[in-house]
């Protein structure tokens, strides 16, 4: 009981630092100021900080807790909606991983460059040109994801 808890605890937690590090990530791609190369650079490099140290360990132990909860708690082995949100989690963790993990640094190292004049202007155009219906994708996951979580459909066959 304690075990599961804990899980719940911890799969929680690790939930809201992934919205929080999405919603932090589109809040800073609107609202930073961008009027510069430098200033491009220091808002990609914030980007690359939230992903690294806040989006990517969130995500992380939420996959670990999530998938750990079923080991722990038997029952929910035997729920639908349970597998669903695990083949969502891992689809989640991909689409992060190889989309906006993979970006934000890239864009944060382009953008610098740019920034010292080593790259043009239009370096990161076609890197960037999906940006925002990535964000909105994985945010849609992350809330289905957590709506999964509290209703808990039965998902039955009728």
């Amino acid at each position: 009981m304690m075990m599961r808890k804990t899980m719940k605890f911890f799969h929680t937690l690790a939930s809201a630092g992934l919205i929080g590090a999405l919603s932090g990530y589109m809040i800073v791609l609107l609202y930073a100021p961008q009027t510069t190369a430098a200033d491009y650079a220091d808002v990609r490099t914030t980007i690359a900080a939230l992903s690294n140290y806040l989006l990517l360990p969130s995500l992380a132990v939420a996959l670990v807790t999530g998938l750990l909860a079923m080991a722990v708690h038997t029952p929910f082995q035997e729920q639908r909606w349970v597998w669903v949100k695990a083949l969502l989690g891992l689809s989640m963790f991909e689409a992060t991983l190889a989309i906006i993990q993979s970006k934000a640094n890239y864009a944060a190292s382009v953008s610098a460059k740019i920034a010292s004049g080593e790259a043009g202007p239009d370096a990161l155009q076609s890197a960037l040109s999906t940006e925002w219906s990535s964000l909105a994708a994985i945010m849609a996951l992350s809330i289905a994801n957590v709506v999964l979580g509290v209703w808990r459909p039965r998902l039955a066959k009728r």
